[in-house]
């Protein structure tokens, strides 16, 4: 079974950036579609970022402009840069298939965005 560990987030000013990562136990990343999620306390999971298998990106509007998803050649790592941070992006994040349920969810990383 594929695990999947989120890294890279933290406590950040508002208007500053962070690197996120994904990495997983196998070449996942090349063969699926693949997105970061988000989860606030107290809401619902939300998908902000997609990549396919072609490379084709996709974005919540509440991120669009700011955030990019990318991926590793070698298909083990997928990131999310996150720049102008706001308040409203403070979260748990994490990684999955696209449509979500192929593997099991990792522990997530932290963001939170301080004013």
């Amino acid at each position: 079974q594929v695990q999947l560990v989120e890294s890279g987030g933290g406590l950040v000013q508002v208007g500053g950036s962070l690197r996120l990562s994904c990495a997983a136990s196998g070449s996942i990343f090349s063969f699926n579609a693949m997105g970061w999620y988000r989860q606030a306390p107290g809401k619902q999971r939300e998908l902000v970022a997609d990549i396919n298998s072609g490379g084709t990106t996709e974005y919540a509007d509440s991120v669009k402009g700011r955030f990019a998803i990318s991926r590793d050649n070698a298909g083990k790592t997928m990131y999310l840069q996150m720049n102008s941070l706001k308040p409203e992006d403070t979260a748990v994040y994490y990684c999955n298939s696209v449509p979500v349920g192929r593997y099991y969810w990792g522990q997530g990383t932290q963001v939170t965005v301080s004013s």
